[in-house]
């Protein structure tokens, strides 16, 4: 592939290992990399690859050089995100829930990384290697072969042991999605058609129809491969971002994930753009087609889509739609003039939204096709390219099955504020045990902190974010309820702790306070990024199909649960700031949190898995102002609710179909440490009376913990627009630590061993 380095680092990686601020960038040689046969492995050497962590950024990088192997040995963290043996000790057995919590830190406390936060896979979903993989095929991207190689090894891990298809994640049943593109991406780094894992993908793959029944957004990266035609992809035009604003089905209203996913489909399906046909296209259309690829009508094959695949079939105010712009529109109405000035403003959007994140954009969806737009746009040797080129990386992760993408550039953030919130949740902040652990933390929050809105924040329809913090890092830098609110917790904890500097000053904090007030919806509810900027009538037009609520913004009890308990800390300290507006703030939010109780006592989780989770939030809402198991009938039933739900073991085991469906469902595989912490949790917010049901929860979490002070994963934790999973991996950690250090607090005198 490229020459390497004195460090014995590949071309391609080479500006993994620069900081951002330098002005040497990546160059790739361009020339025709198609007609060269990919090289690929039997697998890589896992003791090679290191994590790289700048300020963080993280990203992988493999040593080809064994010189380079001595001068960089591979850390706890490394090995143990490879499942290499890190040969932690044993710990001495713990006979009460803080002496587990000290286990449990002395193991955790080895994976923070350098620059003081915490990594980990935050993979699911099997559309997102995909999205990047098909990105560097059409903009002529070599692959590197580490990078073929490990990929090839974790779709095959991922493979229906069944029938050999993949699914919208990792836990989910095959579908038509999973499949077409993840036997696409194996084509593209090197994997022979005749293989036998290929074999049966496609047989499995042509029972379901073939390629002509994909979801939109397969059949969108189909057409810009050349693979299938435009004329199966239902319009986009990117001329809807010319409505003015107050047209009430404008873009600047979706969720923004949405958005930021029109905003590229729309660029290109305007331009029928295509990458250069290839031998393995040409292949591609007879493999994934049953039918005969010449022949096939493609426009008749719009609104075809497998069963699996049509979580949220297409309303008839959507098909009608499209027929109009199909039909009328398209044809009759849309001149080039209007069709250039659509385009023209979604690139402008576009190279603002690379101006806002030096890059790095919002999520793994959007990112790969920004970069196919700029270099429909620029060309292979623009700096956009080359610099999103660059960040792709960042979004990679690296495991024991092999290489994966993450649903973002990480859970820097989040993770780190949950972390620091187990140590003050077992009352062990000022243990000069975990001062140096606890301090890089905190550097870390410093850093991330978002000290300025984007620039021209209206123009590209962007929320307030002046002190806030990020899911992931200040270079993606999309302020997010939860994230400011758990962040800003954790600095506060910390910083009002003896012996923490003040690293953060006050006005920073207020910066924090002046965001999170901007999230309140009229219902009283929080969102995510943003309030609400349309009803959820809007869902009509949802094209997506294998997602739901992914139009709009909603109210989620856990962002505002985080709101509350952020406002709530924060005015102990600072009471004269902001004064009434906080306390309306929170007067309306528990009241929100009230209304969207279940009649069966449970909340809806949007966000983790999936009345479990959200419960543990809306009880600690409640709790916040003094509602609890002994004078609030709300938490009682949510109590209640729990209780109905525990095993004979002690734990909860919810499964990721409750999401789906909207009932609880357990999973088979019987309880999880993870969902048993946070049912713990709830309970113990809302004083629940009857001690033995929390003990045994907490028993379960004790006896699961390694001899070491890990927790071993369990089954999937996350989700997001209903359908699809996605893996919070340091939960196993944080909140199992959250829940054992409450519980010593809490029962100081309470034996559970």
């Amino acid at each position: 592939m490229g020459k390497k380095d004195a460090a014995g680092v590949s071309s391609e990686t080479q500006p993994l290992l620069e900081k951002s601020s330098t002005k040497k960038r990546l160059s790739f040689d361009l020339t025709d990399h198609v007609a060269k046969r990919q090289r690929i492995e039997e697998r890589t050497d896992h003791t090679r690859w290191r994590m790289r962590d700048d300020k963080g950024r993280q990203s992988w990088v493999y040593l080809e050089d064994d010189q380079a192997l001595k001068d960089w040995p591979q850390s706890f963290a490394d090995k143990y995100f490879l499942g290499l043996p890190v040969n932690a000790p044993d710990l001495p057995k713990p006979t009460n829930p803080l002496d587990a919590v000290r286990n449990g830190l002395e193991f955790f406390e080895k994976l923070q990384l350098p620059s003081g936060h915490w990594g980990c896979e935050y993979g699911g979903p099997m559309f997102l290697l995909p999205c990047i993989v098909i990105a560097w095929y059409v903009t002529k991207t070599p692959i590197p072969w580490y990078y073929a190689t490990e990929i090839k090894n974790y779709l095959f891990a991922r493979a229906n042991p069944e029938d050999g298809g993949w699914g919208l994640h990792i836990e989910g049943e095959t579908s038509v999605f999973g499949t077409s593109l993840n036997y696409t991406v194996l084509r593209i780094v090197g994997v022979d058609a005749d293989h036998p894992v290929m074999v049966k993908a496609r047989a499995t793959l042509h029972k379901m129809g073939g390629a002509t029944h994909a979801p939109h957004w397969a059949k969108w990266w189909l057409a810009v491969m050349g693979v299938a035609q435009w004329d199966i992809v239902n319009p986009t035009p990117p001329e809807l971002w010319l409505l003015p604003d107050w047209v009430p089905i404008a873009p600047w209203r979706w969720w923004i994930h949405i958005r930021q996913v029109f905003l590229p489909m729309s660029y290109l399906w305007s331009k029928r753009w295509q990458a250069e046909e290839t031998e393995l296209i040409r292949s591609l259309r007879q493999e994934l087609f049953v039918e005969d690829w010449a022949k096939i009508n493609w426009a008749s094959h719009r609104n075809t889509i497998n069963p699996r695949d049509n979580y949220h079939p297409k309303t008839w105010v959507l098909n009608t739609v499209n027929w109009c712009l199909v039909n009328i529109w398209n044809p009759v109405l849309r001149t080039q003039a209007i069709a250039k000035k659509g385009e023209e403003w979604a690139m402008k959007l576009i190279e603002m939204e690379n101006e806002n994140t030096d890059h790095a954009d919002l999520a793994t969806v959007s990112g790969p096709m920004n970069t196919v737009c700029l270099y429909v746009k620029e060309g292979p040797d623009s700096y956009a390219v080359r610099r999103h080129r660059e960040r792709a990386h960042e979004f990679l992760w690296m495991k024991d099955e092999g290489l994966l993408a993450n649903g973002t550039n990480g859970v820097q953030c989040w993770d780190t504020a949950f972390a620091i919130q187990a140590v003050m949740d077992a009352g062990l902040t000022e243990d000069p045990r975990w001062r140096p652990m606890l301090m890089k933390a905190l550097e870390f929050l410093d850093d991330q902190q978002i000290r300025e809105n984007v620039k021209d924040q209206d123009k590209c329809y962007r929320q307030q974010r002046k002190g806030g913090w990020a899911f992931s890092n200040k270079d993606q830098g999309y302020a997010v309820s939860d994230c400011v609110s758990e962040a800003l917790k954790s600095v506060i904890i910390l910083q009002k702790t003896p012996g923490f500097p003040t690293l953060i000053d006050d006005r920073r904090i207020f910066d924090a306070i002046d965001t999170l007030l901007t999230y309140q919806n009229p219902s009283g509810g929080c969102s995510s990024y943003e309030p609400p900027r349309a009803g959820t009538w809007m869902e009509v037009l949802n094209a997506a199909e294998v997602f739901g609520n992914i139009m709009v913004e909603y109210e989620y009890p856990e962002c505002t649960t985080a709101v509350v308990t952020a406002l709530s800390l924060f005015r102990k300290h600072w009471p004269e700031y902001r004064t009434k507006e906080i306390e309306r703030f929170i007067e309306r939010a528990v009241k929100w949190i009230k209304t969207a109780q279940k009649p069966h006592g449970g909340w809806y989780g949007s966000w983790g898995i999936c009345f479990t989770y959200a419960t543990m939030f809306a009880l600690e809402s409640l709790a916040s102002i003094g509602e609890t198991y002994k004078n609030s009938d709300y938490a009682k039933r949510g109590c209640d609710f729990l209780i109905s739900k525990q095993r004979e073991d002690g734990g909860w085991s919810e499964h990721y179909r409750a999401c789906e469906t909207g009932e609880y469902i357990e999973h088979p595989s019987g309880s999880q440490v993870v969902m048993t912490a946070w049912a713990v949790i709830a309970l113990m917010k809302a004083d629940y009376p009857n001690l033995e049901h929390i003990k045994k929860g907490i028993k379960l979490i004790m006896d699961r913990q390694q001899s070491n002070g890990e927790w071993l994963q369990e089954a999937i934790e996350g989700v997001f627009n209903k359908s699809c999973m996605i893996s919070y991996p340091n939960y196993k950690f944080t909140f199992t630590l959250k829940a054992l250090g409450m519980f010593a607090r809490k029962y100081p005198n309470e034996t559970v061993v």
